[in-house]
C-alpha cells in the first residue's frame, strides 16, 4: 500500500483548495466532512454501501421504515452546531421530539421502572422500590454530574495526543473512581440491586461491560437528564438526510457503492485512497470513520504502522456483538413504550458469557424500540415497527450465526410474546435480521463488534486510537473507535475534535 503511488496528472489537477477524502458515511463521517467543509476543504466522501448512515442506515420494506441502528439521540446541541456551521438552524430540517420514560426497564419478575429526565420522579421511582437508597442516589446523581461536566463537555472534543494529556487529566479520573468499574462506583451508593442495574446498564449502550468499564461512563445518567433523551420525526434516517443535504449545500461530494482498499502513503503521509475499482483519489488529508481496527489493519500496510500493529490490534479487547431482528406487526401494541429495556433473569452471569466466556446464552437481555409510539408514520396504519437488540458475544467466541440466528430469533420471538407483546408470532408482517456477520461483512467491524473496542481505561482516551493518526502524518481518525468513542454524542465529539488538529485551510 506505501508502494501505491500517485500520478503526475492526479498531484496536477488538483485545485488551489486543499481537498480531504473522508471514509465512511456514517455520523462520525457525515459530521467530518461537514466541519472540513467549514474550514475550507473541498471533500469527498467514499461510502461503501448504496445510502449514507453506516450503523444509522435505513432499512425500508412492506410499507414499514427501520432505522438500522442508533435510536437514541441525546446532547442535541451536537448536531445543532453542525448546521449553524453551515448557516443554517436545525429546526428548519430536522424535528427532535422529546421521548418520556427515556426508557421503561422491565425486571425479569415483571416489575418496571421508568428512566426520566424528571429529578423528583426520579426519586419517587427509586423509593417505589427500595426507600433506603433515595439519600444515595442523590449522591449519585451529584457524580454523575460532576463527572459529566468534565468527562463530556470539558474533555470529549479534546484531543489526547500525547501522555502529558492523559496526565492532566489523571487526578480527574482518581476523582471519579475511573480506575473502577460503573457497576462497583454505583454500588457504592446504591444497594438494592435492581437499582444497581438500572443505574449501571449504560455502558451497554456504548459498546462496555458495565463490570469492567470504565468509571468515568458514570456521567450517562447526568447527561440524558440535562439534554433529555429524544427521537427524530421520520426515525434517525431522517438526521442522516439533513446531514447529506448540509454537505452537498456546502459544495462537496458523496460518492455511494465505492470501496476504500487502501491509504496511499507516501514517505509517512497519507496522500489520498485506492479504490476497489482500481481508481485512485488524491488527497491532502484522508480521514477515516471506518471502524479503527479494520483501518489499521485492512487499509495501511503493516510497513507503515509502529504503533497500530497487527499484534496490539490481536491483543485489544472488542466490544460486543449484536444479533438485531426488525419486525413489523399487523396490529399496535399502544401500551408498550417507545424504548424498553426487558431484564433475564441473570445480571452479571450473562455479561460474563457475553464479554469472557464468548457464548451464546441460552438467556437474555433485550432492548425493544417501538418508533411507531412516537411517530406512527414509519408502519402502515394501524401497523407497529420494531426492532428488538440483543447483546451477544463478538466473531472471536465460536456462535455460528448462519445456523445460530433463525432459532435465537424465534427464542426471542417467543420471549417477547410471553411478556410485551401478547400472540406476536401470528402478527408479524415482515422481518428480517442482523447478526455480527453482517456487522462484519455490511460494516467493516473487527470480530463484528458492533462499538469497536471495549471501553475500559486503558483503551480510553490517550489510549485509545487517536484521532491524529500516530503512525502516518495527514491521516485522522473519527467514529467509535477513536477518542472519545462510541454512541452518538461521542462520534459526533470525535468530528469535533477535528477543529483542534486538522490544520484550517487556509494555514497549509
Amino acid at each position: 500500500m506505501d508502494g501505491l503511488t500517485l500520478s503526475t496528472s492526479d498531484l496536477t489537477a488538483r485545485p488551489a483548495q486543499p481537498h480531504a477524502v473522508v471514509i465512511g458515511a456514517g455520523f462520525g463521517g457525515l459530521a467530518a466532512a461537514i466541519r472540513l467543509g467549514a474550514r475550507g476543504y473541498r471533500v469527498t466522501l467514499l461510502e461503501k454501501l448504496d445510502a449514507p448512515g453506516g450503523r444509522a442506515s435505513v432499512f425500508r420494506q412492506d410499507g414499514f421504515t427501520f432505522d438500522a441502528g442508533p435510536t437514541i439521540l441525546t446532547a442535541p446541541f451536537l448536531l445543532e452546531e453542525l448546521w449553524r456551521l453551515c448557516g443554517r438552524d436545525m429546526a428548519d430540517d430536522v424535528t427532535l421530539k422529546p421521548v418520556s420514560p427515556f426508557y421503561r426497564i422491565r425486571f425479569h419478575d415483571g416489575a418496571t421502572f421508568d428512566c426520566t429526565g424528571d429529578p423528583n420522579a426520579m426519586r419517587e421511582e427509586v423509593r417505589r422500590l427500595s426507600p433506603t437508597d433515595v439519600d444515595g442516589y442523590e449522591r449519585f446523581m451529584r457524580l454523575s454530574e460532576t463527572t459529566c461536566r468534565v468527562g463530556f463537555e470539558e474533555l470529549g472534543s479534546v484531543p489526547f495526543g500525547s501522555l502529558t494529556d492523559m496526565a492532566r487529566v489523571a487526578p480527574d479520573l482518581v476523582r471519579f473512581g475511573g480506575h473502577r468499574s460503573v457497576y462497583s462506583v454505583v454500588s457504592k451508593f446504591i444497594k438494592d440491586e435492581r437499582l444497581r442495574i438500572v443505574f449501571s446498564f449504560h455502558p451497554l449502550l456504548i459498546g462496555g461491560n458495565p463490570f469492567s468499564a470504565s468509571a468515568i461512563y458514570t456521567l450517562i445518567p447526568y447527561l440524558e437528564r440535562q439534554w433529555g433523551v429524544h427521537f427524530a420525526m421520520g426515525g434517525t434516517g431522517a438526521v442522516v438526510r439533513g446531514l447529506v443535504n448540509l454537505i452537498q449545500g456546502q459544495g462537496n461530494t458523496i460518492r455511494y457503492n465505492q470501496e476504500v482498499s487502501q491509504i496511499v502513503v507516501t514517505d509517512g503521509r497519507a496522500r489520498g485512497v485506492g479504490m476497489a475499482s482500481g481508481e485512485t483519489i488524491a488527497a491532502d488529508i484522508v480521514v477515516s470513520n471506518a471502524d479503527s481496527a479494520w483501518t489499521y489493519r485492512h487499509l495501511l500496510s503493516p510497513t507503515v504502522r509502529r504503533r497500530w500493529t497487527n499484534r496490539r490490534l490481536d491483543r485489544a479487547r472488542y466490544s460486543m456483538g449484536l444479533f438485531l431482528w426488525y419486525f413489523g406487526t399487523n396490529r399496535r401494541y399502544d401500551d408498550v413504550a417507545h424504548h424498553t429495556i426487558l431484564l433475564g433473569p441473570r445480571y452479571r452471569e450473562l455479561l460474563r458469557d457475553i464479554f469472557k466466556r464468548k457464548v451464546l446464552a441460552k438467556d437474555f437481555s433485550l432492548y425493544l424500540h417501538r418508533p411507531t409510539a412516537t411517530d406512527p408514520s414509519l408502519a402502515p396504519d394501524g401497523c407497529d415497527a420494531f426492532y428488538v437488540l440483543s447483546p451477544v458475544p463478538n466473531l472471536s467466541g465460536d456462535t455460528d450465526w448462519r445456523s445460530a440466528a433463525e432459532p435465537y430469533r424465534q427464542a426471542i420471538a417467543s420471549h417477547l410474546s410471553d411478556t410485551l407483546l401478547p400472540d406476536l408470532e401470528n402478527h408479524v408482517v415482515t422481518s428480517r435480521m442482523m447478526t455480527p456477520l453482517d456487522f462484519q461483512d455490511r460494516l467493516c467491524a473487527w470480530q463484528g463488534a458492533a462499538f469497536g473496542l471495549e471501553p475500559v481505561l486503558l483503551q480510553s482516551a490517550w489510549f485509545r486510537p487517536h484521532n491524529r493518526s500516530e503512525d502516518i502524518d495527514g491521516l485522522y481518525l473519527v467514529g467509535a473507535g477513536t477518542h472519545p468513542g462510541a454512541g452518538v454524542p461521542g462520534v459526533l465529539s470525535s468530528a469535533k475534535v477535528l477543529d483542534r488538529v486538522v490544520p484550517h485551510a487556509a494555514a497549509r
